[in-house]
């Protein structure tokens, strides 16, 4: 594991007189992390289901650790891709060149893709945005004087801007394990980089995904899907996700009351989510989960991206967070699953030795998919479409 025993030291300093309720709260929640049996390689039943004890872990805490899932070489064609695009990025929030002066990414998209921050900000707790499921905002430190006056936090349709993460979001050991959990005919929902640099990551207030099926009579642990985080440099107690393990289970949270009770925003009983470079989190999106900002010398770019049961969204109401809020009947669904359809025929160009994930709904439908610079284009903007529930 990562040794962030000096990012811990160097993030309590940015809290004053609290810096050594910091530091305590940071290395606890680490060894807390590594106590819990939730993580190692992905193994299947003899049947090709998820591993029952993976299953079970996975059901108990609301997250589970693949480690190892990415192998150096398609690490590596990630990192090629994340520099070439902080290369491209726009210079700040309202400008659409980058610091070449040409034209930025997504400055020719309908679609929103970055979200930005002022350096070691929360620049969604406490506001309406999402849906006001940030219900509180993170204390927010001063950044050096160095930092720059606003930096990016996530890069939402990340597909359309990187080939190795279009890759990634197939990797067939990933997709039997959605199959596993959300049925052969699981549907996608949304698929982003969330980037937290050191000394400048903004923080991710606390907060449970989803908004639709809260008060559903189907509900159960599960009908708000999930998401894959895939560790690209790895995460630590600094500059990874938090969690509360079991609130997947529980319905939705107060999060202003369990704030009180725990005497402010380091809520008790809370773990971080501790990866190495190449580790894959499965998280349920009922989880509650945050992020602090990044006041450590780790930085963090999670390859982000879920998957709901088709039951969860087919006919029902978007809940207009992640796209316009529309009803997504067969055909909506179709369209924006033809990603997948892409991915997989650009893993099998990159990775010909490896067997690829075969999915249901394609193959009932005899649809057939091809990876080409018509493809590319046809990626722009897909997540308008995207499956937000």
């Amino acid at each position: 594991m990562i040794d962030a025993s000096k990012s811990i030291a160097a993030c309590a300093e940015y809290y004053g007189d609290e810096s050594h309720l910091v530091r305590k709260y940071l290395i606890e929640g680490e060894k807390k992390a590594l106590s819990i049996n939730n993580r190692g390689p992905i193994l299947f039943e003899n049947d090709g289901s998820l591993s029952l004890s993976i299953r079970n872990a996975y059901s108990k805490y609301g997250f589970y650790i693949f480690e190892d899932v990415l192998s150096k070489e398609e690490l590596k064609d990630i990192k090629i891709d994340l520099e070439k695009i902080k290369n491209i990025l726009p210079t700040g929030p309202d400008s659409k060149i980058n610091h070449k002066g040409s034209p930025a990414l997504g400055s020719n998209n309908k679609a929103l893709n970055l979200i930005w921050s002022k350096p070691l900000g929360d620049p969604l707790g406490g506001t309406k945005l999402a849906n006001g499921r940030h219900q509180i905002k993170m204390f927010e430190p001063k950044a050096n004087e160095e930092a720059p006056d606003s930096t990016p936090l996530i890069l939402l349709g990340s597909l359309q801007f990187s080939e190795a993460c279009l890759r990634t979001y197939a990797h067939p050991e990933l997709l039997k394990v959605a199959e596993s959990i959300n049925g052969p005919d699981f549907a996608p929902f949304n698929e982003a980089l969330f980037i937290k640099e050191p000394g400048i990551g903004a923080a991710v207030s606390w907060h449970q995904d989803g908004v639709t099926h809260w008060e559903s009579e189907d509900f159960d642990e599960d009908i708000h899907g999930f998401n894959f985080m895939a560790q690209i440099f790895g995460s630590t107690a600094v500059n990874g996700v938090w969690v509360l393990p079991g609130t997947h289970k529980t319905g939705k949270i107060d999060i202003k009351k369990l704030t009180n009770e725990s005497g402010g925003e380091r809520l008790r009983g809370c773990v971080p989510i501790i990866c190495n470079p190449g580790d894959v989190v499965i998280c349920n999106r009922q989880l509650l989960h945050g992020s602090f900002p990044n006041c450590g010398y780790e930085r963090r770019i999670t390859v982000n991206f879920g998957f709901h049961k088709r039951s969860s969204v087919l006919g029902v109401k978007g809940g207009g967070v992640h796209s316009a809020s529309q009803i997504f009947n067969s055909d909506v669904i179709e369209h924006r699953s033809r990603v997948l359809g892409y991915a997989i025929e650009a893993r099998k160009q990159r990775f010909p030795e490896e067997e690829p994930y075969k999915y249901q709904p394609f193959n009932d439908a005899n649809k057939i998919f091809q990876w080409n610079e018509n493809s590319i284009k046809d990626l722009k903007d897909y997540n308008l479409d995207d499956l937000s529930i």
